[in-house]
């Protein structure tokens, strides 16, 4: 029966409430929604917080990017060293094949170098009989990044031991 909680409710002798309890009650009502009306600013007593303007939203994205450009970088960095290391392989290779074909002369011990150096992921860039050592250079081109090739070269000299 009770329907305000800060208002009790009286009754008279006869058990029908009072007509001034109940303007009380509509009263109570009314000031607590004039309340709730009021923002945080106008109310006596409430401390105002700063607002969220979404900087740390900001904040997040640009770390991502940043994370993302690194991320790229290195493996851009990465692929061109892994382009350099296979430009050595194949170069050591197709130096070690051109001089086991040295006898055969300067056309079959290229040849020879040339296939191996393919087979590595190379080009033979140049190739030259030195006596009986070979001097091979293989390049091998690679693109860390689109719009952006590069080239990497290593030379490799092969043949017998020397006393």
């Amino acid at each position: 029966m009770n329907r305000c909680p800060v208002v009790p409710e009286h009754q008279t002798p006869t058990g029908s409430p009072h007509l001034r309890q109940q303007r009380q009650h509509a009263d109570h009502l009314e000031i607590d929604r004039s309340h709730e009306e009021k923002s945080d600013a106008e109310r006596p007593g409430v401390e105002q917080l700063p607002r969220d303007r979404g900087g740390a939203t900001v904040l997040l994205l640009a770390l991502g990017l940043v994370f993302v450009l690194v991320g790229t970088f290195g493996a851009a960095v990465t692929a061109t060293a892994m382009a350099a290391q296979r430009a050595a392989v194949a170069a050591d290779l197709g130096a070690l094949a051109g001089a086991g074909r040295a006898f055969d002369g300067d056309t079959a011990a290229c040849a020879f170098a040339a296939d191996i150096a393919g087979r590595n992921g190379g080009r033979l860039a140049d190739c030259r009989l030195d006596g009986l050592d070979v001097l091979v250079t293989v390049e091998v081109t690679v693109t860390p990044l689109p719009g952006l090739t590069r080239v990497a070269a290593s030379t490799a000299r092969a043949g017998p031991v020397r006393a």
